[in-house]
């Protein structure tokens, strides 16, 4: 249990938030939410103990492992699968003194610690380990690499691993995923699910939040409240909040109005005097109602393309690749005003390459690019955020865009993107990775591009930006092609799904959840051996129909283990709701004698419905993997 009792952080001269209290139990998976800069992580690191509270207490159990995310990998030459077996350091523990027993010949120490080792899974650590990096993107051959040959952001991709490997009680990920494609973020999604201990996670994915959470803490107008359900729920339950809170808010002005107007006319009045006064102690006994509102900074367009040539762009039998290595072979595409393509594909397959060459960064191999006479390409991926100028402001970059447009108006353009008053001028070197990654996105509008060309545009965006850049790109007149992991993105924004895979690229008959079905799938193929691939001696459109084939054929049963999650989810939070009643002394007073009869009929079939349901759950994740196995055999 995690108990926040009436804490308050400031931050310097600036309150994070105050009087806020929550409990978070055992098991529990919450998400946190908020804007960049709420204090989300200052609560991390409240539970990690490296940061005190201001006000209010903050307690738990003594003896906890918790884990999280290194933020920074020493450059070792150790390999990336001793690295990620590094995380369990009760591992690591029983190995050192099995080395020392083993120096000092005491057999029956060694014995001691090999039932010790067997205890823990220790025999198999290894094996565990290298499917968290293979979940995580990493080949079998990356696996005995050094840690030192990485990139960063694969080295980001360690530290997670290494964080997931601790056998950990409580686990928090801060953005786990702003590293990740979206084949990995879909595997961190199913693990963390099964995860056994309490996870805190910081997340501006709404899908991956609603997939994994059944608590929601947010973080707004200074005061942190927890929410029961995920994210979607916590939506519904603070649009109905702030309904009810701006009723109230309105009620109460009339009430005021009504109360100011007596006392404007009769203060004055000796006979009304004393009816005025104690009105006017009522007023100053109020207690105010907030108007409701939601912090929501942001509120941009993209304005009408001038011109929309059609084909905007059109690539002919194009090899793409790097020196004499093609990644993507004869690709042929031709993107039109109106497209909204969605690039899917394993990691490495050659998706940003793809946009690379579309956007006209990188040269193809081989064929024919054909551009419009018109076409004006706006196109996003992260390097850019490293082409700005650190050390000048938002401002001034806009300035070297429109150097004929007035200030007021440039300042008037960056209030959308949360840029305002003296941020403006401020240099971009002391701007976060989010701030950097909103100028990029505002000065590719101003451009006023007809095709856009976006890799992975959500990284460091907060859910509140990323709700803006959809709105904003459902409404754009142009063309769009989009890399992304963000999965409500790419429902929001694409209408045709393209697979990049086996150095080919084709259509995507299906949506994300059939995605999903096909990179299981496709693990599933690499682990075995090769003589178990079904599809050895067909040619790759055989290959192809027998995947969709295998696809239409699994999907009533994927739906039906949907379906059974979502009942047993259901009721267990009925359950919960309950039990949390049942929790409150005031329900065993003499007078709710009828509401606790009432109550526990209620939780005992609330108790038999759940039963029912994960019944049900097992028999379709039952018929799932028989129908899997009987497609292979």
């Amino acid at each position: 249990m995690l108990n926040f009792k009436n804490i308050a952080i400031r931050r310097g001269n600036r309150q994070l938030f105050s009087q806020t209290s929550f409990i978070i139990h055992k098991g529990q998976k919450v998400g946190l939410t908020g804007a960049n800069g709420a204090g989300k992580s200052s609560l991390f690191a409240m539970v990690r103990g490296e940061l005190h509270s201001d006000e209010g207490d903050f307690s738990m159990p003594p003896n906890l492992e918790i884990a999280h995310v290194a933020q920074e990998t020493p450059a070792l030459e150790c390999s990336a699968i001793d690295y990620v077996l590094d995380g369990d350091m009760e591992l690591r523990r029983l190995q050192r003194q099995l080395h020392s027993a083993e120096q000092a010949h005491d057999g029956l120490k060694q014995a001691e610690l090999h039932a010790a080792l067997d205890h823990i899974g220790g025999y198999t650590a290894q094996s565990r380990a290298s499917r968290l990096l293979n979940g995580l993107g990493f080949s079998t051959h990356q696996q005995s690499h050094p840690v030192n040959s990485f990139s960063g952001g694969w080295r980001m991709r360690l530290n997670l691993a290494q964080a997931l490997m601790c056998r950990s009680d409580v686990l928090l990920l801060d953005e786990p995923t702003n590293h990740l494609d979206l084949d990995a973020v879909i595997w961190l999604q199913d693990w963390l699910c099964k995860y056994p201990g309490t996870l805190l996670l910081i997340s501006h994915d709404r899908d991956f939040l609603d997939a994994i959470t059944d608590h929601i803490v947010h973080i707004e107008q200074n005061r942190a409240e927890i929410y029961t359900g995920n994210y979607s729920d916590f939506e519904r339950m603070r649009a109905e909040k702030l309904a009810q809170q701006q009723s109230a808010f309105e009620k109460q002005q009339r009430e005021i109005a009504h109360i100011q107007s007596f006392i404007d006319r009769f203060k004055a009045q000796a006979t009304k005097a004393r009816q005025a006064q104690s009105r006017i102690k009522s007023l100053e006994r109020m207690e105010i109602i907030a108007q409701a509102h939601v912090d929501s900074p942001f509120g941009f367009s993209f304005p009408s393309p001038g011109k929309l040539p059609n084909p905007l762009l059109k690539i002919e039998h194009a090899d793409i690749g790097y020196g004499d290595k093609v990644v993507v072979r004869n690709v042929s595409l031709s993107i039109s005003p109106g497209d909204r393509i969605g690039l899917l594909g394993p990691n490495g397959a050659g998706k940003s390459s793809l946009i690379k060459v579309l956007s006209g960064q990188m040269a193809a191999l081989s064929g024919k690019l054909q551009t419009a006479e018109a076409l004006n390409i706006g196109y996003f991926a992260q390097h850019q955020l490293e082409q700005l100028r650190l050390e000048e402001s938002p401002l001034w970059h806009l300035q070297q865009l429109d150097r004929l447009a007035a200030e007021k108006d440039l300042r008037n353009f960056l209030g959308g993107f949360d840029f305002r008053g003296d941020k403006v001028n401020e240099p971009v070197g002391l701007f976060s990775g989010g701030e950097k990654a909103r100028l990029v996105l505002a000065l590719l509008v101003y451009q006023n591009p007809n095709l856009l060309l976006l890799d992975e545009p959500t990284n460091h965006l907060d859910l509140e930006m990323r709700h803006a850049l959809s709105v904003a790109l459902q409404e754009y007149e142009g063309a769009l092609v989009v890399v992304s992991h963000d999965r409500h993105l790419l429902r929001s924004v694409t209408d045709q799904l393209l697979l990049v895979a086996d150095g080919g690229i084709q259509a995507f008959d299906g949506d994300l959840d059939d995605y999903r079905l096909w990179l299981a799938e496709q693990k599933k193929g690499g682990d075995e051996a090769p003589a178990a691939d079904s599809g050895a001696g067909l040619s790759r459109k055989d290959q192809r129909r027998l995947e969709a084939d295998r696809r239409v054929r699994l999907k009533p049963l994927l739906d039906a283990v949907k379906q059974t999650e979502a009942a047993v989810e259901k009721f267990h939070l009925q359950q919960r709701a309950m039990e949390e009643q049942l929790a409150d002394p005031a329900i065993y007073a003499e007078d709710s004698k009828e509401r606790l009869k009432s109550l526990l009929v209620q939780k005992a079939q609330a108790d038999a419905a759940l039963e029912q349901a994960e019944i049900a759950w097992m028999t379709a994740e039952e018929n799932l993997q028989q129908a899997e196995v009987e497609m292979d055999s």
